[in-house]
């Protein structure tokens, strides 16, 4: 078996790529910013069925700091970089997302590359393919980018998008050999196995919480996390992702109302808070005064966007599951840990 960093194992994603190397025999090693999140880490595994002991190593390696990435990829046969800044609302500056997505990623890279690593598997978004772009009814694929001159553009989207875009300039000028491949999910779900939540698992939570009156004009593409990880290890393996970029999604676009009335459905009292009606784009306005959580997704009220994940399912056998079965699994995990 192999020997796997994966970058970032306190994330959501992290911590289920993590998961599944583990299950597959593979020796893993995550970067955190601090060693202080072992145990931390170690009760998320445990959490969701791993016990890892000394088949997991820590090191401690910072985004913006050279410091340990060399110690952590020397040794390794491949690297998922997962690891990327998210905000919890709109930061102050630009830079302080986009920064460390383009400084870490090629932090992960060169240590890759200078460690004689065979591939990295980039971990992307759907942010860095369907943003800038005018309204169109076709689905985005692999093919196309965020256009960072559009009207709908966020630090978030442009840290995404620069730093997947420096990653791929990187290799093609100085990777020496080293095979890069790009995961680009969209809203991930799942379950989840700690207190380090993603943004999309904050749009299931806040329906089961009632935290609004009611829904937004929102969509989105949704994927299971569990799905997300397995691709990221097909990635890093097959022959046929050197060099390409994989969208992660489940089936097409869905409203947030629909997610609301599916969770209603099969929740039964669990889903008791859950607000089914549509709310104007005036009163998210008025919301996202008070709640910079809300001020992050004013640029798509109302917007729907469709994306495929074919080319995955084509070129590597991947199957994702059912964003309904994604649903319920994030509720009940929530539930279970009580968030």
């Amino acid at each position: 078996m192999s020997t796997v960093l994966v970058t970032g194992g306190s994330g959501f994603i992290g911590s289920h790529c993590i998961l599944q190397l583990l299950d597959k025999g593979h020796e893993v090693r995550t970067t955190v910013r601090s060693l202080a999140r072992e145990p931390e880490v170690r009760a998320m595994l445990k959490a969701g069925g791993a016990e890892p002991g000394s088949r997991l190593s820590f090191f401690a390696a910072d985004l913006m700091k050279d410091e340990g990435w060399a110690e952590a990829a020397q040794g390794c046969d491949y690297v998922l970089h997962v690891a990327s800044p998210f905000p919890p609302g709109v930061p102050k500056h630009e830079d302080e997302l986009i920064v460390p997505a383009r400084e870490g990623a090629l932090r992960a890279l060169r240590a890759a590359r200078d460690a004689g690593v065979k591939r990295v598997v980039l971990t992307s978004s759907f942010a860095a393919i369907g943003y800038g772009h005018k309204a169109r009814t076709a689905p985005f694929d692999e093919t196309r980018w965020t256009n960072l001159e559009g009207d709908d553009i966020t630090p978030y989207t442009k840290s995404k998008t620069i730093a997947e875009r420096a990653a791929w300039d990187f290799i093609a000028r100085e990777g020496n050999g080293l095979e890069l491949a790009v995961v680009n999910p969209v809203g991930v779900l799942g379950p989840v196995l700690g207190p380090d939540f993603s943004t999309s698992i904050q749009i299931v939570k806040g329906l089961m919480d009632g935290a609004m009156p009611g829904c937004p004009k929102l969509g989105f593409g949704l994927v299971d996390v569990r799905d997300v990880a397995d691709l990221h290890i097909r990635a890093m393996t097959d022959p046929a992702a050197k060099g390409e970029r994989f969208l992660a999604i489940s089936g097409d676009f869905v409203w947030m109302r629909d997610v609301a009335l599916f969770l209603k459905e099969k929740m039964g009292k669990a889903a008791a808070k859950v607000p089914t009606r549509q709310l104007p784009n005036w009163l998210v306005f008025i919301a996202a005064l008070r709640m910079p959580e809300v001020k992050l997704l004013l640029p798509e009220l109302g917007k729907e966007k469709h994306a495929t994940g074919a080319k995955a399912e084509r070129l590597l056998g991947w199957q994702p599951r059912s964003w309904q079965q994604s649903a319920i699994d994030t509720a009940e995990s929530l539930a279970k840990l009580n968030a």
